[in-house]
């Protein structure tokens, strides 16, 4: 989180930052990328795009918001030209900066930056399992996992989903994992667009970590956490995650706990099958 030292010093300990609850990352991790508005190169979504995405999270998740006692703050800083988003907490304000500079990323889709908006709320209310030390804010993998498994449902639901999967390039294994968790065509529908908006997030990580090739679906990460990793979880891993919150057919309306991990969500103990949180970073405390 960039901190504005001298007006924050007297302030400071009111108010809670994330990514990060420390306030030492953001949706990215640290990066010196910078796309301004004057870059004429820039391949990402356009400002009307940017206002749209911004718009319809807005409409359906002030409300939710302001069921867990949060009022939903969102600053569109277009003309920024970082390659970042942030929450944060100022009392009842539940904050979300959403950049420009992210936006214009080549890798980014209108629907990748929904994911992107999606993860900041869902460091909000995403639940459990939260920051050693924190009071608010989801680590890292629960808001990516809360991102694809509540928000994008929210948000998709009363959209023209068919349309909008017409559009894509869908992978044949993208393509069967969700006809396989969802037999209704419109909740397939939303699970490819937000598994293919993972996809447009996990190609802007690789890009800016300058990994050789992109994360795929056929190649979830092997990986297990000796504990649960609470910071930016590998490139792949971050897909696997979204992957897994899109494959999870628990009912969206069934929300998630602030407290404990099982509720709302795909979890041994319920005796699912898919939609896991990937063991590359989460390490159940039910163990």
């Amino acid at each position: 989180m960039k901190f504005f030292v001298a007006a924050l010093l007297v302030t400071i300990s009111s108010l809670s930052f994330a990514c990060s609850e420390d306030g030492k990352s953001g949706f990215m991790p640290e990066n010196s990328m910078r796309i301004p508005v004057s870059n004429k190169n820039a391949t990402g979504i356009t400002e009307a795009q940017f206002t749209s995405v911004i718009d319809s999270v807005e409409k359906v998740m002030t409300s939710i918001i302001s069921q867990h006692g949060g009022k939903l703050v969102i600053s569109r800083l277009w003309t920024n030209d970082e390659v970042n988003a942030y929450a944060s907490r100022d009392g009842r304000n539940w904050n979300v900066e959403m950049f420009g500079g992210l936006a214009r990323h080549p890798a980014l889709t209108p629907d990748g930056y929904t994911l992107a908006l999606c993860h900041e709320i869902g460091h909000h209310i995403g639940g459990a399992p939260k920051y050693s030390g924190g009071d608010w804010a989801g680590v890292e993998g629960q808001a990516d996992y809360y991102a694809s498994l509540k928000c994008m449902r929210f948000i998709f639901a009363e959209q023209n989903n068919a349309a909008a999967v017409r559009k894509l390039t869908v992978p044949a294994a993208v393509n069967t994992a969700c006809a396989k968790s969802f037999s209704n065509t419109n909740e397939k529908n939303i699970c490819i667009r937000s598994a293919l908006a993972g996809q447009s997030i996990a190609n802007l990580f690789a890009s800016l970590r300058k990994e050789p090739k992109n994360p795929e679906f056929t190649t979830p990460s092997t990986a297990v956490a000796a504990k649960l990793f609470e910071s930016h979880p590998a490139t792949q891993c971050r897909l696997d995650t979204y992957f897994q919150g899109a494959l999870c057919d628990r009912d969206s309306r069934e929300d998630v706990s602030q407290t404990e991990e099982v509720k709302g969500t795909c979890h041994r103990l319920n005796n699912d099958i898919l939609g896991f949180r990937p063991t590359c970073w989460f390490k159940s405390a039910r163990n």
